[in-house]
């Protein structure tokens, strides 16, 4: 295995400190990663549309986990190197990882499915987790925002989405769990069985989000608030995350997996999902308009 060696240099309670991480050379491709000032910055970078392949959970999990034990970093930024796509949703073909998904799965704390454990790892991050949105982010990709400690989305850019009911399935990467925590259970239901994409303004009415910024000031606000965050004087951010910890309904979990597992063997599903790959899903143009294309008679001639 390759490693990569990444030092930053950063000032910290008056001394210079040297911050090193190894990233694997796939890791390396996937993520960029940068740390300055107790700020580690992660830019996703999946292309075409940066979907969530299994190969790009494995790597998310290793530098969370080396930043994890990096007392020096106080803060984490997520974003984008795709101006369209923040995480467009998990990869339709992600079956074709089977042994990294055999690994993630052998590694998912008990009672999780990975792609539970994914957003379930980013809740438990020392640090202070931040999403900046500034593309779309659907299905697994909004289940990912709303795990984060905060996010922040552009007004002309950013938007959220669960899909998967058009895809004849329920979301079964925490979003049952996550929108129960941030919104009345009549908007989850309609974020849900609605699946429509929605904006950042409506996001942040819905609580989904914590703000939605004008693109031109989501950088400068975001870089602010995790520098203002970030010089708090030690313990304030861990004791702050320890008792407004997030909720942990084990059952909950339980039951989204459970209901998620009952459908997504359909054959049903197995149609829809073959059909929008060849209508264009995973590229995009199919991806900055998923919804209509699900929705096209093309692909629910098929199904009913």
């Amino acid at each position: 295995m390759v490693y990569h060696s990444i030092f930053k240099i950063s000032w910290c309670q008056g001394y210079i400190c040297a911050v090193k991480l190894k990233l694997c050379e796939m890791t390396a491709n996937l993520l960029q990663l940068s740390i300055a000032d107790g700020v580690a910055n992660i830019t996703l970078n999946n292309p075409p549309v940066n979907v969530l392949s299994g190969s790009l959970i494995l790597a998310l999990k290793q530098v969370l986990k080396e930043l994890s034990d990096n007392n020096e970093v106080k803060v984490i930024v997520f974003e984008s190197a795709n101006p369209d796509f923040f995480i467009a949703h998990v990869d339709i073909n992600i079956l074709e990882e089977r042994e990294i998904l055999n690994q993630l799965q052998a590694a998912a704390p008990e009672g999780l499915n990975l792609f539970q454990a994914v957003g379930e790892m980013l809740r438990d991050q020392p640090q202070v987790t931040i999403v900046k949105l500034k593309g779309i982010a659907r299905g697994g990709g909004a289940e990912f925002v709303a795990a984060a400690d905060l996010s922040f989305a552009s007004l002309e850019k950013g938007k959220l989405g669960q899909c998967e009911a058009l895809m004849g399935i329920i979301p079964g990467g925490g979003a049952t769990q996550y929108l129960s925590e941030r919104m009345s259970r009549g908007r989850a239901l309609e974020v849900i069985l609605g699946a429509d994409l929605f904006d950042a303004a409506m996001a942040e009415r819905y609580g989904w989000i914590n703000r939605a910024l004008p693109d031109a000031s989501l950088d400068a606000f975001v870089s602010q608030l995790a520098q203002n965050i970030a010089v708090l004087p030690e313990g304030v951010i861990a004791k702050t995350k320890q008792v407004l910890s997030p909720v942990k309904n084990i059952a909950g979990f339980k039951a989204e997996n459970d209901a998620w597992a009952s459908l997504v063997f359909n054959p049903a599903v197995t149609e829809i999902m073959t059909h929008a790959m060849q209508h264009g899903a995973q590229t995009v143009a199919g991806e900055l308009k998923l919804e209509d294309l699900l929705r096209s008679k093309e692909i629910v001639s098929k199904v009913i």
